[in-house]
């Protein structure tokens, strides 16, 4: 807990760049609130490359603490450091290209296509500064402080929530931008953060310091950031582009359906919170155990984790079959909206808990550098089961937008089973040689 609490703050804090705009486009119109929806998916997919890397520099710094060896702890810390800029360049420049062709492939309304394409072209520069703050993250997670990028997080979303307004609405000196003056707030304050977490960086803790020598690429370093990092960032890639397909499907049934889905998907990140944190503080500790060989002392903190995220999670999810309609009712005063979302929030949320025990086990399979298992099973919960369910019922059935509720269920559901068997009878805890790091 001492590790999941800041990280918990951090997720929170990360819900509410996103929630932030919601709830101020949500006072322009239903067409202007979808817009962040529909991009959301598309940013995810770039992002996925940088979370990815992330896991692999924690993974690596964590089994280095548990060897004793700083030397190498700052060997990684730099070179995915340096891996990290050069994958936020080219994420961000592909984006920005591929931005319009992409949401015309998922058949964007005419009404919304406009307003998506402005915040998503804007959001996509912000990646670079994104990717910074992401090696703090992973770096001071793995080092065991994880209260310095929270309070960095703290700071941008700070000035995220002060910009919102005044770019949203032209406040005073500031011009009216609507729907991009959303996305403008955000990479403003992406900037502010990337400023703190350089600053941070650039300072030694525990014989860890970015300097410019020790950033440049050397073969071996980044290849073993790849074994490790590409399993999961390629299955969470994969996996994004899954959710981008079925936001097309979502796209399709009206925009009363993307606005209950944007901001219902919104509020189930909320609901994840507790589990990511748990699932960073995992692989952490598992990394540092399996790093000085301690396998019991892994196993043990695994099932502190999966007893944690009972007690955090079944609260929450309570809160929400209860208060779902009206939790989206703060954001659009629809009824339609309203009906559909409170559906949403009745199908979906029990499957939630299995999810985030699913996200706890995760962590444990990072902190040994078991990627590929993550890679299948993100894979499989996208492409085997939640769009062709999704997509049969809808081609069988006349059941409209519970064809998705009814796919997110059943794809949460076999995942976590098929995670938790993993755990039991999988190789996960001889993924990596600590000698060899």
């Amino acid at each position: 807990m001492k590790l999941a609490l800041p990280v918990m703050g951090g997720s929170i804090i990360e819900s509410l760049y996103n929630l932030t705009d919601a709830f101020f486009l949500g006072k322009l119109g239903t067409a202007e609130i979808s817009a962040p929806s529909i991009a959301f998916s598309i940013n995810f997919f770039f992002i996925i490359f940088g979370t990815g890397l992330s896991g692999a520099i924690t993974t690596l710094i964590a089994q280095s603490k548990g060897k004793n060896d700083a030397a190498k702890m700052n060997h990684y810390a730099n070179q995915g450091a340096s891996m990290l800029a050069l994958t936020a360049v080219l994420a961000a420049a592909a984006g920005v290209l591929l931005a319009g062709p992409v949401l015309r492939l998922l058949d964007t309304p005419p009404e919304v296509y406009g307003f998506a394409l402005d915040y998503l072209r804007i959001i996509l520069t912000g990646l670079p500064f994104m990717f910074v703050y992401f090696a703090l993250q992973s770096i001071y997670t793995a080092l065991g402080d994880t209260v310095t990028p929270l309070v960095v997080h703290l700071a941008a979303v700070i000035a995220n929530v002060a910009l919102d307004p005044l770019l949203i609405f032209g406040l005073g000196p500031f011009p009216a931008m609507g729907v991009p003056g959303a996305a403008l707030a955000t990479v403003l304050s992406q900037g502010l953060g990337a400023l703190l977490s350089l600053a941070v960086l650039l300072r030694a803790k525990n014989g860890v310091r970015l300097t410019g020598s020790a950033m440049k690429p050397q073969r071996k370093a980044w290849m073993l950031l790849l074994k490790i990092g590409l399993p999961s960032g390629l299955g969470q890639a994969v996996s994004a582009f899954g959710f981008t397909i079925m936001q097309g499907l979502v796209n399709s049934m009206g925009t009363a359906v993307i606005a209950a889905f944007g901001v219902g998907s919104r509020l189930f990140n909320m609901f994840d919170i507790p589990a990511f944190g748990i699932s960073n503080a995992t692989t952490a500790l598992v990394g540092r155990s399996l790093g000085a060989k301690d396998l019991s002392g892994a196993r043990r903190y695994v099932r502190s984790a999966l007893v944690l995220v009972v007690v955090l999670e079944v609260p929450l999810m309570v809160a929400a079959m209860a208060a779902g309609g009206g939790l989206v009712k703060f954001f659009v005063n629809d009824p339609e909206v309203i009906r559909l979302g409170g559906i949403m929030f009745r199908v979906i949320t029990p499957s939630l808990l299995l999810f985030s025990l699913y996200m706890a086990l995760t962590g444990a399979f990072q902190g040994a550098g078991d990627t590929k298992i993550i890679m299948v099973l993100s894979v499989a919960r996208l492409w085997l089961i939640r769009l062709p369910v999704a997509y049969a019922l809808a081609w069988l059935t006349d059941l409209g937008p519970y064809v998705i509720w009814i796919a997110m269920f059943a794809s949460n559901l076999l995942t976590a089973i098929a995670g938790w068997l993993y755990f039991r009878k999988g190789p996960w805890r001889k993924a990596l040689d600590p000698d060899t790091l």
